[in-house]
């Protein structure tokens, strides 16, 4: 039982997590800069490092910025 819950809450994402990848997308679609916008109290109060990381992967968000965009901001 543990096991399954494990593996199920790796495959889930939260509505917290959607709502920071919309508001990146919005914030870009403005005019800000990524990286600018990564830097937001609204962006680290609600995400760890790590959570960064993988909004980037998401293909939403890679799609609404441009691969080009992510790309420069991983480096």
């Amino acid at each position: 039982m543990a096991l399954r819950d494990i593996f199920k809450n790796l495959f889930v994402r939260s509505s917290g997590e959607d709502r920071v990848a919309q508001y990146v997308i919005r914030e870009h679609e403005r005019g800000r800069d990524l990286t600018e916008i990564l830097d937001d109290p609204y962006i680290k109060n609600r995400t760890t490092p790590q959570e960064r990381a993988r909004l980037l992967d998401r293909p939403e968000v890679v799609r609404a910025l441009g691969k080009d965009t992510v790309e420069a901001a991983k480096n």
